[in-house]
């Protein structure tokens, strides 16, 4: 369990529950190893099949009787862990936090909840993401060196793209997150004035926030849409690849484009989360906030 003198952190929730995070996070990459192969294990079977062999076929199904499983029990052991680490968490932010008033306690409780969503979410994805991202590489490799340089360009250039943005997003979300610990005293007052006045600083924020997000993410679906355009022309025109090859090397290049764009959206929960931890190991006040 979360001790006092612990610090509230994603680095503290993977020491404690690390037995129940391993699990799923374990579960989460074998279904992810499983789908990354299915587009060749396909291909091995339309192969196979069309020569009357159904050996690649049966490796197929028993592949996706494979998946079936692990899928099924991941998300039924996901519910149950992340639940548990959501209760444990509460109630250590609540206990520390007795001193606030109930508006920045609320805030925070369900900001730090935020750190058990990431875990849940975000990061199994991001690793799914990585997994996918390396097996569309090797693939490309395997065609051409020039395809996959191409894609790890593009992902370098991702990188630095979002480093680019990293501050302005972390002071946007402090000012949301600041504005959000003052939401149930706004409400208590009755004040529609305040209550408005409330609601458009948080609307305002909002807009700040996802007009950043707009200009980053245009930038990077550019540099990824550059990288696609580029591996089918040097697969069509450069590689005197076959219809089939280049099929698959469009298939893998878009499928790298689907989750190396996972990289942005989770650096910046990362940002927010970085803000989020800090406010939330703050110490209590003891004073409110003006609305």
């Amino acid at each position: 369990m979360i001790g006092p003198d612990d610090r509230l952190s994603i680095g503290t929730l993977l020491r404690v529950f690390r037995a129940k995070i391993a699990m799923t996070w374990g579960l989460t990459l074998v279904e992810t190893a499983l789908f990354a192969f299915l587009p060749l294990l396909i291909g091995y079977s339309i192969d196979g099949l069309s020569k009357g062999d159904y050996t690649s076929f049966t490796h197929f199904g028993a592949v996706m009787a494979a998946l079936l499983v692990v899928a099924t029990l991941r998300r039924i052991y996901d519910t149950r862990a992340y639940g548990t680490i959501r209760v444990e968490l509460g109630k250590a932010q609540a206990m520390r936090d007795s001193g606030q008033e109930v508006s920045v306690l609320n805030a925070r409780v369900l900001m730090a909840r935020e750190l058990v969503d990431f875990l849940e979410g975000e990061a199994p994805e991001s690793m799914g993401a990585a997994v996918q991202v390396l097996v569309s590489i090797g693939i490309l490799m395997s065609f051409h060196g020039a395809l996959a340089t191409a894609a790890g360009l593009a992902a370098a250039l991702i990188v630095i793209i979002f480093t680019l943005f990293s501050r302005r997003f972390f002071r946007l979300n402090g000012l949301l997150n600041q504005q959000s610990e003052r939401q149930v005293t706004s409400l208590q007052s009755n004040d529609l004035k305040k209550i408005g006045q409330h609601l458009f600083r948080l609307r305002a924020h909002e807009v700040r926030l996802s007009d950043s997000e707009a200009y980053v993410y245009g930038a990077i679906f550019a540099v990824l849409l550059s990288m696609l355009a580029f591996n089918l022309w040097f697969a069509a025109t450069q590689s005197q690849a076959t219809a089939g090859q280049i099929f698959s090397v469009v298939t893998y290049s878009f499928e790298f484009v689907q989750s190396v764009v996972v990289v942005p959206m989770v650096l910046q929960s990362l940002a927010r989360l970085s803000e989020i931890t800090e406010r939330i190991n703050a110490p209590a006040s003891g004073k409110g906030a003006n609305a």
